[in-house]
Parts: C-alpha cells; sequence; structure tokens
C-alpha cells in the first residue's frame, strides 16, 4: 500500500553507471532534463506526422500532448511512466468521415473532433470500468498473446510510413541509412548518459552530417534556415471547436477498444520492464488516456495514446522515474507555444525524422515482442500461433475491412480480429482418453 497519493522519488547517485532507475527514482536534475529531452524527440516523429496525415495543426497537438501528459500522471498518482501523443489509430476513419485530401489543413476537422471526444468517453467509460472491478475480464478477452501482438503489429503497420517517407531519392534513402547508423552507434558504442540519449544524440549526429552534405557540398536539398529565422518566439495555439455529428461519433467511438488493448499492452511491457505489478493503476490509467482524448479533442487536437516510442526508450535506457515525463510534458506545452518551434520542425530533413522513425518503430514492434517473451507465451500451443500470426499479416498488410458506413484499417482489423480470433479458440473441446 502506498504512504501517500504520489510516490516520493528518491535520488539515484549512480544512474549513468547503467543501473535501473525505478519509478519512484530520480536522477540529477541535469540529467532529468536531458532525458526529457530525448523523450520529446522520441515523441516528436509520431506526434507531428499523425496529425500532418489527418491535417490537423501539429503546434497544437504538441501541446495538447503535454496536457493528457500531465492530466494521466496525475490520475495515475505518479506511478505509471508513460508519454501520450498523438494516435495512428484514428488516421484512417478521421481521413473517411472529413474527406481529407492529404495536403494542407483539414477544413472538416471539427466534424472529427466530435467523434474523437465520443472516442474518448468510451475509453473513459471502459476506465471507471475497470477501476470498479477490475482488470480480468480484460484480461481474459486480451492475454499477453494478443496484447503483445496488437503492441507488435503498431510497430509493423507504422513501417511503412517511415519506409515511404524516405524513398523519394536515392539520396533520401542513403541518409535514412546513415541515421539509423548514428542512433545504432549510439546505442552501441556510447557509454553512460551520453548511450541513455542515444535518440536525440543520433538525430543531432544526423543532422549535421545532412546539412554538411547538403549546404555545405551541394548535395540533396539543403536546409532552408530562413524560416526559422521569420518566425515569432511566442505565439497563441491555433484551437478548434468540436462539432457534434453523429455518424463521425459512432464511427470513431469505437477506436477506444484499439487504445485499451494498446495501453493495457503498454502498461504490461513497463511491468515486465520494471519487475513492478502495475495491474491496480490500470483503470485509472484508461481513464487518464480517455480524459486526455476528450481534452485534446475539445481543443482541436488529436486523440492520444500512451506512447510505445517513449516505453522503447524506456526500454534502452533502464530509466523509468514518472518525473521524467512531467519534464517532456513541460517541454511540450512550452513548444507549443512557439512558431519558431513548429519552424524548427520543419527543418528537419525528411530522411533524417524517417531514419530515427525506421528505428523507434521497430522498438515498438520489439516491445510487442518482449511481451510474448517476458509472460511465457506458449507457441507450440497452435491457438498462440494461429492469434499471434494472422494478428500480424492483417497489422503489417493493412488488411482493411467495410461493413456499410463502418469501416476499420489495419491495426483496427488486427486489434478486433485477435480479440475475436482468441476468444473463439480459446476454449478446446474436451478430450477423451486416448485407446
Amino acid at each position: 500500500m502506498a504512504d501517500s497519493y504520489f510516490p516520493r522519488w528518491r535520488a539515484q547517485p549512480n544512474a549513468a553507471e547503467g543501473r535501473i532507475v525505478g519509478t519512484d527514482e530520480r536522477l540529477a536534475w541535469p540529467q532529468m532534463f536531458a532525458m526529457g529531452i530525448q523523450h520529446v524527440v522520441a515523441m516528436f516523429g509520431s506526434t507531428v506526422l499523425a496529425p500532418l496525415l489527418m491535417g490537423f495543426d501539429p503546434n497544437l497537438c504538441i501541446f495538447m500532448s503535454g496536457i493528457g501528459t500531465l492530466l494521466f500522471f496525475v490520475l495515475v498518482g505518479g506511478r505509471v511512466p508513460s508519454y501520450l501523443g498523438s494516435s495512428f489509430a484514428f488516421i484512417g476513419l478521421v481521413i473517411a468521415v472529413t474527406g481529407y485530401g492529404g495536403h494542407g489543413p483539414n477544413m472538416n476537422i471539427p466534424v472529427a473532433l466530435g467523434g474523437i471526444i465520443a472516442c474518448g468517453v468510451v475509453y473513459a467509460i471502459v476506465g471507471l470500468i475497470v477501476s470498479a472491478v477490475g482488470t480480468s475480464w480484460i484480461e481474459t478477452l486480451m492475454p499477453p498473446v494478443v496484447t503483445g501482438a496488437i503492441v507488435c503489429v503498431i510497430g509493423l503497420n507504422l513501417a511503412p510510413i517511415a519506409v515511404h517517407g524516405v524513398s523519394g531519392s536515392n539520396f533520401d534513402s542513403w541518409m535514412a541509412l546513415v541515421t539509423v547508423l548514428c542512433v545504432g552507434a549510439v546505442a552501441v558504442f556510447a557509454r553512460g548518459m551520453l548511450q541513455r540519449l542515444l535518440i536525440l544524440v543520433g538525430l543531432l549526429m544526423a543532422y549535421v552530417i545532412y546539412a554538411i552534405v547538403t549546404n555545405g557540398l551541394g548535395m540533396g536539398k539543403p536546409i532552408d534556415f530562413a524560416i526559422v529565422a521569420n518566425a515569432a518566439w511566442f505565439g497563441m495555439p491555433h484551437f478548434t471547436a468540436p462539432v457534434f455529428n453523429m455518424q463521425a461519433m459512432t464511427l470513431l467511438a469505437p477506436i477506444a477498444v484499439i487504445l485499451v488493448a494498446e495501453n493495457l499492452g503498454h502498461i504490461k511491457a513497463v511491468s515486465a520492464m520494471t519487475g513492478q505489478n502495475l495491474d491496480r493503476y490500470v483503470g485509472r490509467a484508461f481513464l487518464g488516456d480517455g480524459l486526455a482524448t476528450i481534452v485534446s479533442g475539445f481543443a482541436g487536437g488529436t486523440g492520444v495514446t500512451t506512447y510505445a516510442e517513449n516505453i522503447g526508450v524506456m526500454a534502452v535506457t533502464k530509466i523509468y522515474s514518472t518525473l521524467v515525463f512531467v519534464i517532456a510534458a513541460l517541454i511540450a506545452l512550452v513548444l507549443g507555444f512557439s512558431p519558431k518551434f513548429g519552424a524548427v520542425i520543419q527543418t528537419i530533413p525528411g530522411p533524417v525524422l524517417g531514419g530515427v522513425s525506421i528505428v523507434v518503430f521497430g522498438l515498438i514492434a520489439v516491445t510487442g515482442a518482449r511481451i510474448w517473451v517476458v509472460n511465457k507465451v506458449d507457441f507450440s500451443d497452435n491457438r498462440n500461433l494461429i492469434v499471434a500470426a494472422v494478428t500480424l499479416v492483417l497489422g503489417a498488410g493493412d488488411f482493411s475491412l467495410k461493413l456499410g458506413g463502418f469501416g476499420l484499417g489495419g491495426i483496427g482489423t488486427a486489434t478486433f480480429g485477435a480479440i475475436i480470433l482468441y476468444a473463439l479458440l480459446r476454449r478446446k473441446p474436451a478430450q477423451g482418453p486416448v485407446a
């Protein structure tokens, strides 16, 4: 039983030597700030990319990711390390209900916002139910073989986005590989805090290399720094009010099931990495994520979810302090008020961001596999084998289904497919004695 609602974070003096930093521990404050920046970098690609794909304002979505993360932190009492960012689960259906063409601002965002809020309400209700009756019914529907497959599928489903983004030219492809090598080199050959900042340091190394090759040597597309110089330092985010359209709300509300599976898988992954049982916080985590999605929808932002990207960073760095995510959230809030930061975002070369995305999306997929390993999922059991195999192919292949006005993209089809398939195969017929 916890002594207080929030932990009393203890200082961990020897963190740089590779020791695990628990959820209720912290590094020295300069190191905490550096880790906060790395988590911002880790969430950055997806939190910017998802709204761009839906025609939302990336700066506002970064701001709302900070708000959502702080709300989540308060609701779980600072006990679950998570960052909340733009969810890719919404992309297909948001495009469907808004008719977005893929270029520039989405003029029908208000309609999508009503649906995002409806999804958040359903998600929050599930959180209240779990808080009241426990997680056993969800774990029955979504055991480790299912949650691991769903988390793995998210990384595999996002993989084509990263690869296609760096396939525009031969130069872009090579620079993406250079970025991957930069991150890998830091991960393997660096030591101490430098190694723990592998995503941030790798991105900066690749950024410098790209600038030298393009701006200096005249190869590829040079970085345009003029947009940064011309942007204002401070400015208010552009908020948008929702419109509640019943058809859009009906289409988007079921995405809550995907978010539930995603969040449960993330909490199980963090539990496995930290050695702490976080089951008692699952209901509050669902509620926090649901309320964060509602708040984001009312402000004009995307639906949010706990980020496997940041869980991947924790897996590599072994730093699980929840205070790191408060720092990351506060940094996101400050960045959301800065048009100049939005301009800096635009200067990050696509091949560099794509190369980082390749690494981060891969970490998501491996996190799903880690759930299987830690929970000792038995793949000699044909039931588990079929569920995992089918789920991976449906998600990685972006298999879509439509029934009337209702449609599911690859992640949605894989999520519901895994849950339903496991339920159908769960009970084996009784076998009589062998003659």
